[in-house]
């Protein structure tokens, strides 16, 4: 009875120590006597006990947030960045064999590469061409990362922390850049007018009728209004006997 329940446990703790269930994201990476044997999973893995050891590698993307780095662009002006890059393991093998920890491995390239980076571009860069500045990031992080069996897909600057004086400069910038543009598209207009009423001078200066419809159209405007304003219309055909004798006057004098 005694050697019937020793063997049961003995069963007991092979089975504990010989079965792992791995999910559908995981992989296992099997040494044996301290060698690598492969990468197997998921399902139902039998192991050696005392022979054989696994390490459990996870193949789900990882998002992971890069820390604000201090960093000093190439136009001399400080600034705060962080980002966030998303990667995967590709390769579990690699991932255990050739890189201690395989986390923090990218976390720290990923802050010097980020530094590395910002510092060679300008502010203005950073801030207007950012989608250049991520892709220059993705492709040294993958090339780096590469041999580890690491993938990393994706990297975003996800926001530059600038010093309040620089702040305010851009605020004053931005905002005589609006004035700017309002003054250019009040020029503009005033352009515009004055080449509209120069072609309408020519066009009255061909009809002389065409005035007293203005001068008509005028005098009905402004009775429509609600206003106490008294007007005494005169035809304007009555002041040419005196515009003919300045006419007259004038070639005299000359």
């Amino acid at each position: 009875m005694i050697t019937i329940i020793s063997g049961i446990v003995l069963l007991l703790f092979f089975l504990a120590s010989a079965i792992r269930i791995l999910n559908e994201y995981e992989r296992g990476v099997i040494f044996r006597l301290g060698r690598v044997i492969a990468a197997k999973g998921p399902g139902l893995i039998i192991l050696i006990p005392i022979v054989d050891k696994m390490v459990k590698v996870g193949l789900r993307l990882i998002a992971m947030d890069v820390d604000p780095q201090d960093v000093i662009t190439r136009d001399n002006v400080s600034v705060k960045v962080n980002a966030v890059i998303y990667f995967r393991v590709m390769d579990p093998v690699k991932a255990v064999i050739e890189v201690e920890n395989y986390m923090y491995a990218t976390s720290q390239l990923a802050q010097t590469t980020l530094r590395s980076v910002c510092g060679q571009a300008e502010l203005d860069e950073l801030l207007s061409e950012r989608e250049n500045i991520n892709s220059q990031l993705q492709e040294i992080l993958d090339t780096h990362t590469d041999p580890w069996g690491i993938k990393v897909s994706t990297v975003e600057v996800k926001h530059i922390d600038l010093p309040q004086e620089m702040q305010r400069a851009m605020a004053k910038q931005a905002e005589a850049e609006r004035e700017r543009r309002a003054k250019v598209i009040n020029a503009e207009g005033e352009f515009q007018a004055a080449d509209k009423l120069a072609a309408a001078a020519t066009i009255i200066g061909d009809h002389p009728m065409a005035l007293q419809l203005r001068y008509l159209q005028t005098l009905r405007e402004i009775s429509a209004e609600n206003n106490s304003t008294t007007l005494f219309p005169i035809p304007i055909d009555l002041f040419k006997p005196f515009l003919s004798l300045v006419e007259k006057i004038k070639p005299e004098e000359s």
